[in-house]
């Protein structure tokens, strides 16, 4: 009987000492899809700098630095529209409320000021770089013009 617990204890053993020593997960595509942030007038979505490093490898969205002053870019930026002129300068967006458009500044305040002023103007597919350049940067991305 003894014997018997032992060679059991010996087995159950081996199969946690094999599962603990399997190889490493394979890494995933990151999501893109982003985090919804609700807001009186509808909702943006907040993407990490993974999220936006991986749409930016197929780029089918408007990408607009609001930062002010300038102080530098994510590249491909398409245009630099001050954060709070968004409600005055709706002009430079595109006209369809459908388009994709993606905003970013130094720490995501200006941008997520920016994207409450797009949804509340009826753009209903707006994206916010949660974090701006600086978790862009501190996620070992670069900065183009600084």
């Amino acid at each position: 009987m003894v014997i018997r617990r032992l060679w059991f204890v010996a087995l159950m053993l081996i199969a946690l000492l094999s599962a603990c020593g399997g190889q490493a997960p394979t890494p995933t595509a990151v999501s893109t899809t982003g985090i919804k942030v609700a807001i009186e007038s509808g909702t943006y979505s907040n993407l990490t700098p993974a999220q936006l490093a991986e749409m930016l490898k197929h780029k089918d969205f408007f990408f607009v630095n609001v930062h002010i002053p300038y102080e530098g870019e994510i590249n491909p930026t398409d245009a630099q529209i001050p954060y709070d002129q968004t409600a005055q300068q709706l002009s430079k967006y595109p006209a369809d409320k459908n388009a994709k458009i993606v905003l970013y500044c130094r720490s995501g305040h200006m941008s997520s000021i920016a994207a409450g002023e797009l949804v509340k103007a009826g753009y209903i597919n707006v994206w916010n770089l949660d974090g701006g350049m600086i978790a862009w940067e501190t996620a070992g991305l670069p900065l183009k013009g600084k």
